[in-house]
Order: structure tokens, then sequence, then C-alpha cells
């Protein structure tokens, strides 16, 4: 028998892989209990603001009735198990709180008994914190594959956040990996969690007062470099997802090697595809806010992403015809479009241009990466630039004085935009 602080070391391990619990747009307001996430969320990263918050990230358990080869929580891995009773999570949780450790809770559980026997058990430790505890803070669950929808919507009542992990991209690459699982049973759980959101918000139209059903919106994961899809496969099922289920973020988790017994997985020792990651993370970030199309960052002749520069800058090479734009006539559409320039900076460039043509020395103030978007548009004393017809020689100028250290030391977790 393990005691309470080994199996708080243990769980909490086994639950770093699970990278989704970055989290914002909590609601929750203190009414007179312990607690509050109306303020800005709470993840277990940086903010916006560039603040870092913490949160309890835990398993309920690691024990698994599911063989998934890239899970360390897999049945057949020989690994010290345990297991937190729904009384020790609560207790933990508001200790952990109260010495200001923590300032919410992200809780998953490897599958045990049933969906149902886990789901309900998760479930009793979030209406515990709520109803018992008077809890306020942040709490982020993953929802079970397979539970029931009597279940997952008692649970929604309670936390701000909700997610299932849709673990491989592709049905076919998860079939090789965990064959005991399909993408029906990870569509399910979120389709009824969509259609709860959206049934509270219409009663909000009739009613003066409504629950609070998942506040925060819903997730998902997915486990980069296990298989052998690309990276348009990958973005492809994430645009669904985002389209189907009015999903807040999908997660992109490089796979780290630790199953030598599956001749498919990449070999321990191989190192996690931290770039690819964060260029996926570029990339869906390219499609929610700044406008793109997957189809011109990823298609049939361009199904991966280029590891040394970021989608936008490749974007951009691959359609010299677009540019340069003039910095004091496009729209904010098309600013952004512009390599080095951000949503921030082309917002100020818009307003700034209301009292006068901007100048070079003006936009290096505004905060844009100049020295790559100088290649791609003019400003009131540019030199006349009509184009580029060398898109090679672009991209090694910008290599050349921008280099990547990243990719010199792939071992580094990098920042994600």
């Amino acid at each position: 028998m393990f005691g309470f602080d080994d199996k708080l070391k243990i769980l909490a391990d086994a639950a770093k892989y699970d990278v989704s619990c970055s989290s914002s747009g909590g609601k929750r307001k203190n009414l007179g209990g312990i607690g509050d996430s109306s303020a800005s969320g709470i993840c277990h990263t940086y903010t916006e603001d560039g603040r870092c918050v913490s949160l309890l990230k835990i398993l309920m358990t690691n024990y698994c009735i599911y063989d998934c080869s890239f899970c360390v929580s897999r049945r057949s891995n020989d690994v010290q198990r345990a297991a937190f009773s729904v009384k020790e999570v609560v207790d933990l949780t508001m200790n952990f709180y109260r010495r200001n450790y923590i300032e919410g809770l992200f809780l998953s559980s490897g599958i045990f008994k049933s969906a149902d026997y886990t789901m309900e058990r998760l479930m009793l430790v979030v209406k515990k914190l709520r109803t018992e505890e008077r809890f306020h803070g942040y709490i982020h669950l993953k929802a079970i594959p397979g539970a029931s929808e009597a279940l997952l919507k008692e649970a929604g009542l309670y936390v701000d956040r909700m997610s299932v992990n849709l673990e491989i991209p592709t049905e076919e690459g998860l079939k090789l990996v965990a064959p005991e699982k399909d993408h029906q049973s990870v569509k399910q759980p979120l389709d009824i969690i969509k259609n709860e959101i959206k049934t509270i918000q219409q009663d909000k139209k009739s009613f003066k007062k409504v629950p609070l059903f998942v506040p925060a919106g819903q997730s998902t994961q997915m486990v980069i470099g296990a298989t052998g899809e690309s990276d348009l496969d990958i973005m492809q099922t994430a645009n669904e997802f985002y389209k189907s289920y009015n999903l807040k973020r999908v997660y992109y988790s490089g796979y780290i090697p630790i199953n030598s017994s599956n001749s498919l997985l990449p070999k321990i020792g191989t190192p996690p595809p931290l770039i690819r990651e964060n260029r996926l993370y570029q990339t869906d970030w390219l499609l929610r806010f700044y406008g793109f199309s997957l189809n011109e960052i990823l298609n049939s002749k361009h199904q991966d992403l280029e590891l040394e520069i970021d989608p936008k800058l490749a974007w951009a090479l691959r359609n010299p015809q677009f540019f340069p734009i003039d910095i004091n006539k496009a729209s904010y559409n098309w600013i952004i479009r512009v390599p080095g320039i951000g949503r921030q900076s082309a917002n100020k460039i818009v307003q700034a241009r209301k009292f006068g043509r901007l100048k070079e020395y003006q936009l290096k103030k505004l905060g844009i990466a100049f020295n790559r978007a100088k290649y791609f548009m003019v400003c009131q004393d540019s030199i006349i630039n009509k184009g580029f017809n060398y898109p090679e020689i672009v991209k090694k100028s910008i290599l050349e004085k921008n280099p990547n250290p990243d990719l010199v030391n792939p071992s580094t977790q990098l920042s994600l935009f």
C-alpha cells in the first residue's frame, strides 16, 4: 500500500503527458465561498498578460482497462499503480488552495472498471468541491469517452471547462496503436456537451437565471508524431473538430517515446517533435485569428509544414504576387498577413496612420519584426519595391539575420507563438 504522498507523486507524474490544461474564459463568480475564476482564468502556463498561474494537475488513477501503445498508463505497462478516493482529491485540492499552492484543478483519470464508473467518481469530486466546499476556483475536467449523457451533463454544471482527448489525429492511426478505441467514442461526448451549451444559451433568452454549464467551453488533444499522419492530416482533423463541436482549443502534444514493444512507434530515445508541434500551433493560430484558410497553408502540394520558418512566412514566400502591400493603404486583414506583423501591431498601424502616412522609423517603433516584414511591404519612404521574384534568396536572407536556435537544440520546449 502506498502512502498519500506516494500516490500524489505517481498520479501527478502520470498527468504530465496531458497538455490540454491551458485554459481561459471562466465566468464563475465568488458568491461567498472560496476561490474565484472570473478574473482571467486559470492555466498551467503563462496567461496572456505574462502572469504565471498554477493548478493541481492529477489523475484520479493510473489504472486503465485499455492498452494504448502510446500511453504511459496502458494496462500492459509495468509501472506503479495508484488511485485516489473522491474525498482525497477534494481534501487535497482544498488544502493546496488554502496554502496558496494552486489556483485551480485539472482532473483526469485512467479508465477503471467502466467509463460510467470512472466518470461518476470524477463528477462526485467536482460536485463536492462546488456544493460542499463552496470552491469557486477554476476546474478543468476530462470527460470519459463512453460515459452516459446524464453523467456528462451533471459534471458540466460544476466545471469551467471539459475536454475529451482525440488521441491520434486519424482513425487509421488510432487503430494501429489503440485498436480498442475509435473516434466516434470521442465525438459523442463532445456533441453532448456542445448541444447542452447551446441549450443553456437559448434558455438565457427566456429565463432570468440559468445554470452555468461549461462556461469556458471544451477542448481536445492530439498526439503528434506517434503515427505517420502528415501535417495536412492533422490540421484537417483539427479544422473539422473546431467547426463541428465549437471547440475553444485543439492541443498538439509531441509524442515522447515510452514504449519499446511496438515497432510502429518511434524508438525510445527519439527526441519529441517539439518544433513540429510549435509549427502546428502557429498554423492553428493563423486559421483561427488571422483569416487564413487551411488550403492556403497546407494542401496536396504542401502536406507538411517547414521547420525552418513559420507557416505565415512560408505562405508569403510561396505567393510573391500578393506583395508588397502598401502599409498606408492596405486593410487590416492584409496587414496581418505580412510576416513579422502580429494582430496588435496591425491594430497600432491602422490607428497610427490616421494621423499621417507612416515611415520606416515609425513602423520600427510599433513593434513589428521589421527585418522580416520589409520584404513584403512598402511605407512612405520606402524605395520603390515591385515585389520579389526570388523567394529562396529572401528566405536565405531572413534566416541569416534571424537564425532559428530551436533547430540547433530541438530538445528545448518552445514557446507557442
